[in-house]
């Protein structure tokens, strides 16, 4: 046998098997860790962004008014409800300082009644409340119009002093004119009784009396009840309303502050004032619209134990509303709020993408990780060119056979791993090809093989030679000297 060429059919090495990358556990659960904190941040980021908190200022005046306490309601509601708004309450000395604050950008609300200086940037959320202008006469005395009061002592009987400069205007009586002393705030704690005493010099009372609570209140019918007023109308209230925006006309319905006796015994004119919920212009409209909505709806919960605020009312969404409602509570109100997809479905559909676009990468990270790599078909060529080399070296058929079974496996994984996938077909017709030449060479060193059988035999093992003539000296020598 040759020592170039392999010796048995044992020597030879095994077919060669499709490469197979194992999958990585750890790099799997990394990948898992990872996609399970995308999912969380994702639904984290879309709660912050969808409930982010928004904290509103509400400019009021003193703690134990109207507007503060009604701001305390609201703050609590939203905080209750779990809104993404929150409210926080700033004190002024009264609601005209918080007016001022709030015409300076340092609130965001505010409440405003019509007969005060409305901030340019003012706008409407929702009407809280309305006062009424009660023009009262003492016993059975009428007053026939607003001109006979400039002759009279009249008491201002009211909440504060704005009041007082509010009758003084609808009376046209200047703040610095003589007849100015004589409109004067009612005192502290002052009632009808007192004010209508021959002591008191009062020949009328004006009353600036929430709505809501004159209906409540059952001092005028126990004062009426001895005679102790008239109440008269107001012949003026639409010429009034025109002469000032924020002054409207009201009608008072029989019955309005006393049942019995029936005051007024018939429906009866006067004027009256709009206690409006204001915000920034600037502020968005999807969050004046929500705030709006949030106000609408919980109505009865907003209300005071006085009455205050038990009867609110959508902002006026007329051009020539005296202070124009804001763009998201006319929306609202007009019903041409946006839908949820109709905000935010360019938000959605940017997410989409986006998500789509994280989703592909860790799709490819994990099918990187985690799946068995193919194998190229061209790679296995490598093996079959190896064997090519190797054929010269066959010097007998069973080497050859030996080479043509390594050469069979070869292509019998191929096939194999092209069902399975774990081979590729990148470089098919390279593998083909070199297949093709080997097996074509393999069966041409067989044919050769079995043309010079007897020539390799001769040079495989080679005959025994002949003895020397030397050989048969050395004999019949040694027999000589025998």
């Amino acid at each position: 046998m040759s020592a170039e060429g392999p010796t048995s059919s044992t020597e030879l090495p095994p077919p060669r098997r499709p490469k197979v990358i194992k999958t990585n556990q750890q790099q799997v659960l990394l990948y898992v860790a990872l996609t399970l904190l995308l999912s969380l941040a994702t639904v984290w980021a879309g709660r912050a962004w969808l409930h982010n908190s928004e904290t509103l200022t509400f400019a009021v005046g003193a703690a134990n008014s109207d507007e503060a306490l009604f701001a305390t309601k609201l703050a609590a509601l939203l905080k209750n409800s779990a809104s993404r708004f929150r409210i926080k309450i700033v004190n002024n000395a009264d609601n005209a300082k918080a007016l001022a604050q709030f015409d300076r950008r340092q609130a965001d609300l505010a409440v405003l009644r019509t007969d005060a200086k409305v901030p340019l940037r003012a706008r409407t959320l929702a009407i809280l409340e309305h006062d009424l202008v009660l023009l009262l006469g003492p016993g059975n005395k009428k007053i026939k119009s607003l001109a006979e009061l400039k002759k009279k002592k009249v008491a201002v009987l009211a909440e504060n002093d704005s009041s007082l400069a509010f009758v003084r205007s609808i009376l046209d009586i200047p703040a610095d004119s003589p007849d100015a002393a004589k409109i004067q705030m009612a005192p502290q704690g002052a009632t009808l009784d007192k004010l209508f005493a021959p002591a008191s010099g009062f020949g009328a009372v004006i009353a600036v009396v929430h709505a809501s609570k004159a209906v409540r209140d059952k001092a005028y019918e126990q004062v009426a009840k001895r005679g102790g007023f008239t109440l008269n109308a107001i012949d003026e209230a639409k010429a009034l309303a025109r002469k000032f925006p924020g002054i409207s006309d009201e009608t008072l319905t029989a019955g309005t502050l006393s049942a019995s006796p029936e005051i007024p015994d018939d429906d009866l004119d006067t004027i009256g004032l709009e206690l409006l919920l204001v915000a920034q212009s600037k502020m968005s409209a999807t969050t004046a619209g929500d705030l709006a909505r949030i106000v609408y709806e919980n109505k009865s919960a907003l209300g005071l134990d006085s009455g205050f605020a038990t009867h609110i009312e959508p902002a006026s969404v007329e051009k020539d509303a005296f202070v124009m409602a804001h763009q998201g509570a006319a929306d609202y109100i007009n019903d041409d709020t946006k839908s949820f997809m109709d905000k935010y479905s360019d938000m959605m559909y940017l997410g989409a993408a986006a998500l789509s676009v994280i989703g592909s990468i860790f799709a490819a990270i994990y099918t990187k990780i985690t799946r068995v790599a193919p194998e190229k078909a061209s790679e296995l060529s490598t093996a079959i060119l190896d064997i090519g080399e190797r054929i010269e070296h066959a010097h007998s058929l069973d080497q050859l056979e030996c080479l043509q079974d390594e050469l069979e496996g070869i292509l019998r994984g191929a096939v194999i791993g092209l069902r399975d996938g774990t081979i590729s077909t990148d470089g098919l017709d390279t593998f083909k090809l070199g297949y093709e030449f080997v097996r074509d060479d393999i069966g041409m060193r067989r044919d050769y093989l079995k043309r010079h059988a007897g020539e390799i035999e001769k040079i495989a093992a080679p005959a025994a030679l002949p003895p020397s003539e030397d050989s048969n000296v050395v004999v019949v020598k040694t027999a000589q000297s025998a």
